[in-house]
């Protein structure tokens, strides 16, 4: 007797083990998340790696321990007899998954094992097996769970779901055993004589899949090398009487199967995929948009699909559209129909307006799937009159658009606000870059559920096309929270994607996808038109400067000098390339500093005559010596600011903390007053939000 641990995809371990129960009735099973455990012989296992339409890997357990530290783990490799498993002139590869506290590096842990093995055979012969990661004799697995080590031999060699038929896949393919799994989880497999039909099939996997099915053709059958083929214990004929017992059970099929795919290109390639699982004379390929795609048989039979998820925004506002109107081709067209759909994204499939009878969680590779059934019965395929989704939405953003026509033709810029989250049930802001638009998701309150914040905002999402006359693929989606320290910067994306934008005679490099924030706080255009009058013949220096959009405008505002300094080297070196597209070359004029802004202030001895100041509400940067707190801490900053302005100068000081309090007793105590001018520096296209900044004019006492 063996032990065996069959590896499956996250969500299908219990329809595994009923496939196994089903292939080898006389074993005891126990399940696992992702795997089926049990005893019994080679026979069992030889069974599952032809049968199986749903493991991943069939495992023979060679050594079981417990592994707290390197040497624990070279211990229960070296208990196994690696000279029973293999020949000193075989090559072999580890495969080490998982770590612990004492191993927490799989890299590591995989030498380990093939330390042991190899000191077991130079041991015993004086001769070291080699290893080999692309075409290895055999393939041993480890499993590492806390501190439990399991030792295998990989008996399926490559993952069972590849079946060797799929020559290319398409964009977002379904593996094979998943397909299986849709099969078999639509209810189906059941009724095997219904038509089954895939009408966005993509490379055609579930078809095929179902064909295979049909025709009671072992998923095994077409694969040539295996795990076991070089093990020394494989036993060739019991393998061999398996296999022709497979191909005599093969059957022709009756069942009607259709592919359909809106892609020429797509269709060809499931062609040629069902060719190569020798099952494309099973199949009725066609050609045509799934909106108008209609199945010719009088009886109703399973929609099983695995359709766009639109995981890239640009697709997703285009698909939303599109399940709303298939949501209403299947009414129309499929009633008493079953239907199951493969999505990451429910939001898609609940523009379909259907309400599903059965859902079931799983894993396509690494990406959380539902797998949801419908029953297209008479309330199913009911259609209601409703006032359009996010009517209230499109009207209020029409209103905006009107109010600002006017003020727009006479902006100096082509980036600007168009909604500041103007109803509470639609908690946006919209912003327009160009021909790009910027959508920010702010976090909803506590007690409103989030299923009705995604609808409204996919219902959001789904009018902007149109609306704003923009592209899909040009609409960017960022979910706005309170940002902390390091927070702040984090990186979202590594598109490196730049659009060049403009402002009151200024051109800046914006980056929409890979940071929370763009590059350009369009808030505070005012401000920077104000210091760009203020700083003709000044030397002017500008603190927590970002991307330097004041410093631009200042340069351009003739200053003799500009020094800009910010902690970060990613945002500084954005700076210089703003000056660059400015043409601002002049190295002796402009200074690019990466300093901790709050250091550097307290010991620096140069004299400004303009000093711009807008400080983030709070840090706790590893690169900062202590925690900063605008509210806290400000007076002590323009304390410093206050040593370094020259008699005359002026300190512009903004922060966007809502809460804030400038303390005007400690100003002046320290002999500077302060002018509130945050009214004259809120653009119109931020006028439902007047606290979105605060800023001051400060200047030495008279």
């Amino acid at each position: 007797m063996y032990a065996f641990l069959i590896t499956t995809s996250k969500g299908l371990d219990v329809l595994l083990m009923q496939e196994i129960a089903a292939l080898c009735p006389d074993l005891s099973l126990k399940s696992k998340p992702g795997q089926v455990l049990f005893e019994g012989e080679l026979e069992h296992a030889y069974r599952v790696c032809l049968w199986s339409r749903l493991a991943n890997r069939v495992l023979l357990t060679l050594a079981e321990g417990e592994v707290n530290d390197a040497e624990q783990l070279y211990q229960v490799a070296s208990s196994v007899n690696w000279s029973l498993q293999m020949d000193v002139t075989q090559r072999f590869v580890v495969d080490f998954i998982g770590t612990n506290r004492a191993i927490n590096n799989s890299q590591f842990g995989a030498v380990k094992v093939k330390d042991a093995i190899v000191d077991q055979f130079q041991e015993l012969y004086e001769q070291r097996p080699d290893v080999s990661k692309e075409h290895p004799d055999l393939r041993i697995q480890c499993r590492l769970w806390r501190q439990n080590l399991g030792v295998y031999l990989d008996l399926s060699g490559h993952s069972l779901h590849q079946r060797q038929y799929r020559l290319k896949a398409g964009n977002a393919p379904v593996k094979e055993h998943i397909a299986a799994a849709m099969l078999y989880r639509s209810g189906w497999t059941q009724n095997p004589d219904k038509v089954i039909a895939d009408p966005m099939c993509g490379a055609g996997t579930v078809a095929i899949e179902a064909a295979l099915i049909a025709c009671n053709i072992a998923p095994g059958l077409s694969r040539r090398e295996w795990g076991f083929s070089q093990w020394k214990k494989h036993q060739s004929d019991i393998w061999n009487r398996l296999t022709e017992q497979a191909e005599k059970q093969q059957r022709p099929s009756s069942t009607v199967i259709y592919a359909n795919d809106i892609e020429a290109s797509m269709v060809a390639l499931a062609k040629q995929n069902a060719r190569e699982a020798g099952v494309a004379q099973e199949i009725v390929f066609s050609q045509q948009n799934a909106l108008d795609w209609r199945c010719e048989e009088a009886e109703p039979g399973y929609l099983v699909s695995n359709p766009p998820y639109g995981e890239r925004l640009g697709e997703l506002t285009e698909l939303l559209g599109l399940f709303a109107s298939w949501g209403l081709h299947l009414k129309h067209h499929f009633r008493d129909w079953n239907l199951s759909l493969l999505t990451s994204n429910r939001d898609l499939l609940r523009q379909m307006k259907l309400v599903s009878k059965k859902v079931y969680q799983l894993y396509n590779g690494k990406l959380a799937c539902q797998l949801v059934n419908f029953e297209l019965d008479a309330k199913n395929c009911e259609v209601r009159e409703q006032a359009p989704a996010g009517s209230d939405f499109a009207n209020r953003l029409k209103k905006n658009l009107g109010r600002l026509k006017g003020w727009l033709k006479n902006l100096d810029s082509n980036c600007y606000r168009v909604y500041d989250a103007d109803l509470p049930e639609y908690n946006l802001a919209i912003d327009r870059y160009g021909d790009w638009v910027v959508v920010q998701e702010y976090a909803a309150p506590k007690d409103i559920p989030e299923s009705k914040t995604r609808k409204r905002l996919m219902d959001a999402l789904m009018q902007l096309p149109a609306l704003l006359n923009v592209d899909h693929d040009k609409i960017v989606l960022k979910v706005r929270q309170q940002q902390k320290g390091k927070e702040q910067y984090q990186k979202m994306a590594t598109e490196k994607e730049y659009l060049q934008v403009w402002e009151n005679g200024a051109r800046f490099w914006v980056n929409l996808k890979d940071y929370l924030d763009t590059g350009l706080f369009l808030d505070h255009r005012k401000t920077r038109e104000i210091v760009k009058q203020r700083s003709k013949g000044k030397d002017v220096l500008n603190l927590f400067a970002y991307t330097g959009a004041v410093s631009v405008h200042a340069a351009l505002g003739g200053a003799r000098s500009v020094t800009t300094v910010d902690m970060s080297k990613t945002y500084l070196e954005w700076a210089k390339r703003n000056f660059d597209l400015n043409k601002l070359n002049n190295v002796y004029q402009y200074r690019f500093l990466q300093e901790d802004c709050l250091q550097w202030l307290s010991e620096h001895t140069g004299k400004y005559e303009l000093i711009f100041i807008d400080p983030p509400s709070f840090s706790n940067s590893k690169r900062m010596q202590a925690t900063w707190d605008v509210q806290r801490d400000h007076l002590a900053l323009l304390a410093d600011a206050r040593a370094c302005l020259k008699q005359g100068g002026e300190i512009l000081f903004s922060n966007n903390l809502r809460s804030f309090r400038l303390d005007e007793e400690g100003l002046q105590a320290m002999g500077l007053a302060a002018e509130n001018i945050s009214a004259k520096t809120l653009p119109e296209d931020f006028q439902r939000n007047p606290k979105i900044h605060h800023c001051w004019v400060i200047r030495h006492a008279k």
